[in-house]
């Protein structure tokens, strides 16, 4: 009898493997939350809104508990109405998702086959890149020279394989933005059968004059999809809530794929009061702004190595070895009740990401630091 031909899911040492394509990821690794001895640690680790959601968000989600026995609706009409109104599109072109990271998943799917190149931007969200290798892609990465997306580099590695590019604007875990320029043109070179997926979840919190949204590029690149998320400003992130705008052609493929009911009742008529409570939103846009160029600039003044940034959070870099590691900070951090987020192989080398965070929260970093900070200066005093 003929043996049966091998199929991508086997049998290994008695158990059953997954495809190949899945055997070399490594599960994502999510920030600590916890310390040992602090019943409320401060949590700076995660990106999140330290203010939580709007009021009228949280009335909202409350006012849900009682149709929780009913679907949510598939079509999403109402908040993908409530964003076409606050960002001044067509709801059309809109697709709402158990987070951006979901979205992410379903372009992947629906564009992506076995054999495809996907050029991931050094520091773009770890999770597209993830979800490509899974899809039986070939991961080609675009270093980012300056610290953000460039343009160059990703233009120099389209080839004829090429069906996809994810970039992060501004990006994770350094902060930085692509200009609006070079945004421009690399929409304008890259091949109009090429995807590319920008990324905006920390779009909400930048004001630079030369940064482009891209949430209008559909009108002349088709191939351009843009993801965003109600996790940040919007403090919604333990309620899984995002949403794409794109053509149509590129929302049909989603929408074919796409589970009936991917958004819950409760995450929908949240998103729906968060985004039309535009006053809440530009407060606490406002707290991150006046925070970040204070921590920035306290921070420097002590003398530590702090990348530009425009989002909800800061990179500091620190000795390569040594007393004053990324390591050792974030123990003296850890000690103190205070939660960083080692970057490690997640971006440049030696370096801690730490969350805007409330008033004291923010004060007690600066402090801690300031402590960390003077053991430096009396050791090379020394």
């Amino acid at each position: 009898m003929q043996k049966a031909a091998s199929t991508t899911t086997e049998k290994a040492n008695g158990a059953i493997a997954p495809k190949q394509t899945l055997r070399n990821l490594a599960p994502y690794t999510q920030g600590t939350s916890t310390v040992e001895g602090f019943a409320e640690p401060i949590k700076l680790s995660s990106n999140e809104s330290p203010h939580g959601p709007s009021p009228l968000a949280i009335a909202a989600y409350h006012e849900t508990a009682a149709r929780l026995f009913r679907y949510p609706d598939g079509r999403q009409t109402a908040l993908r109405k409530a964003i076409a109104d606050v960002h001044g599109l067509d709801s059309a072109q809109i697709v709402c998702g158990n987070g951006s990271e979901e979205l992410q998943l379903l372009l992947v799917r629906a564009f992506v086959s076995p054999g495809d190149e996907v050029i991931c931007s050094e520091f773009s969200f770890v999770m597209g890149r993830i979800h490509a290798e899974a899809q039986g892609a070939t991961i080609v990465t675009a270093p980012e020279p300056k610290f953000r997306a460039d343009a160059d580099s990703i233009l120099a590695r389209i080839t004829p394989k090429t069906r996809m590019i994810m970039l992060a604007s501004p990006n994770n875990p350094v902060g930085d933005y692509m200009r609006r320029d070079d945004l421009a043109r690399l929409v304008a070179a890259t091949p109009k059968d090429v995807i590319i997926i920008y990324d905006g979840a920390y779009a909400d919190y930048v004001d630079a004059p030369d940064y482009g949204d891209g949430l209008t590029l559909w009108k002349q690149a088709p191939n351009v999809v843009v993801t965003r998320t109600f996790s940040k400003l919007y403090g919604l992130a333990g309620l899984r809530i995002g949403w794409m705008c794109a053509d149509k052609s590129v929302v049909d493929a989603v929408e074919r794929i796409r589970t009936p009911f991917n958004t819950s009742i409760a995450a929908l008529a949240a998103a729906e009061a968060a985004v039309r409570d535009v006053s809440y939103a530009v407060s606490v846009k406002a707290h991150n702004a006046r925070w970040l160029a204070k921590l920035t600039a306290t921070l420097r003044g002590l003398d530590y190595d702090v990348f530009p940034s425009v989002a909800n959070f800061y990179l500091l870099r620190f000795d390569a070895e040594g007393e004053f590691t990324a390591e050792r900070a974030a123990d003296f951090l850890m000690k103190r009740g205070i939660i960083p987020r080692p970057v490690s192989a997640g971006g440049p080398a030696g370096c801690l990401r730490i969350t805007v965070g409330l008033d004291h929260e923010n004060e007690a970093v600066i402090e801690a630091l300031k402590e960390f900070s003077a053991g430096r200066a009396r050791k090379q005093a020394g």
